[in-house]
């Protein structure tokens, strides 16, 4: 394997282990609140529905990247995905994640409900369409014209949200390089989303 071919496939496998377990640790914090009977519900919607946005998205992958300005703006919400997951691993709020799925699964949390099941859920489709929305376009970014990488990018993130995502907050808990790692790559994709989305975002606004 080619030495940028290599480095492709481990920013991609580095942003889809990292954006996965956000987007597990998201849906882990809102169904916390949640009565104990509820919980494990929502926990299951959240997962199945992130894995179903991301094949739906990735269907159209190619096609969302040309479309004039949404690589800029992909590269904007990535930046905010990243501001909060530098904050998210300083507080080590993945501990706190786990702990609320360990809950959902062994009803350890007996106390009254904190929120409702239709707010928890209204948070973990709004966390899941902005999460999936911005794991493909960061796949769609690195593979680019490598269409063998880009099918591989998103078949793995798929199954990380699907069968994988509940381990995955696990090992970030337990690894927390990993999570720097990922970080560090997904800060370089988001760079370079804007610096090429740049141009036509310009267009736009009548910069150019």
């Amino acid at each position: 394997m080619e030495l940028g071919h290599a480095w492709n496939f481990l920013q991609i496998v580095l942003a889809d282990i990292v954006l996965s377990g956000d987007n597990a640790l998201i849906i882990g914090m809102a169904a916390a609140g949640l009565a104990p009977e509820l919980r494990k519900r929502a926990i299951i919607f959240g997962m199945a529905a992130a894995a179903v946005l991301r094949i739906i998205f990735a269907i159209f992958a190619t096609y969302l990247l040309e479309i004039q300005g949404l690589l800029f703006l992909g590269g904007l919400l990535l930046v905010w995905v990243c501001w909060r997951l530098l904050g998210e691993i300083r507080d080590q709020i993945a501990e706190r994640a786990a702990e609320a799925q360990e809950e959902a699964e062994e009803g350890g949390y007996k106390g009254a409900p904190r929120r409702t099941i239709g707010q928890a859920l209204l948070s973990i489709t709004v966390a899941d369409v902005s999460m999936s929305i911005d794991n493909v376009l960061a796949v769609a970014a690195i593979a680019r014209e490598n269409t063998t990488l880009l099918v591989f990018g998103l078949a793995l993130a798929i199954a990380l949200m699907g069968f994988a995502a509940s381990i995955i907050v696990k090992v970030l808990t337990r690894y927390p390089l990993i999570s720097w790692a990922g970080l560090a790559v997904l800060c370089y994709v988001a760079a370079r989303m804007l610096y090429e989305g740049w141009p036509d975002m310009a267009a736009i606004v009548g910069f150019a």
